[in-house]
């Protein structure tokens, strides 16, 4: 089993290469935003508390975030690792992860960062934007805060896998084939 936590600022290329490893190393890809929608969507007991804490602008408790994964990693008894994309995102929700994965008899392998200059996100995002229909992703205004809250909120988790040595630092720049060989090169190196 392997299990990945993808990690990278907004426009970094999560999802693309979440997609493309998922598929490659069989693995079950697990989007935060994806299970809080899903379980908003739905009327989940946990989505409906999830919506109570996003209607009023708050952060959803770290706890309520946990529970959905947890809901995630049970589904998928027999899978053979998972991909976690936009968790952890907190220092408190990578120990989470280590305690939900440590019941299951499991760790958390790498986190593999996918990174790229500021000004080449941004443009990325922009581009996504023309396309996707998110209004977050039309504002360059917005796109820098995110940017900004990013930095000042969740680039610290890097750390907490430094001290592990489990963390990879991932050229995110050039074409989706090549960043893909990247992480695959750290990825073989972990089995």
């Amino acid at each position: 089993m392997v299990n990945l936590v993808l990690f990278g600022a907004p426009g970094a290329g999560k999802g693309t290469q979440a997609e493309r490893l998922q598929e490659k190393y069989n693995l079950v890809h697990i989007s935060t935003g994806d299970v809080f929608r899903y379980n908003i969507k739905n009327k989940t007991a946990l989505g409906k508390e999830a919506k109570t804490y996003i209607d009023e602008g708050k952060l959803v408790p770290d706890q309520v975030t946990i529970n959905m994964l947890r809901s995630e990693v049970e589904k998928n008894k027999d899978a053979k690792g998972f991909i976690f994309d936009g968790f952890p995102r907190t220092t408190a929700q990578a120990e989470s992860l280590d305690e939900l994965l440590t019941s299951k008899n499991a760790k958390v392998d790498a986190m593999l960062a996918l990174e790229a200059d500021d000004e080449i996100l941004v443009k990325r995002l922009l581009d996504r934007g023309k396309s996707s229909g998110r209004k977050d992703d039309a504002n360059e205004e917005i796109i820098r805060k995110r940017l900004e809250v990013y930095y000042d909120q969740t680039d610290i988790v890097k750390s907490y896998y430094q001290k592990e040595n489990k963390f990879h630092s991932i050229d995110g720049v050039g074409s989706i084939e090549e960043i893909t060989e990247r992480l695959s090169k750290v990825i073989d190196q972990l089995k």
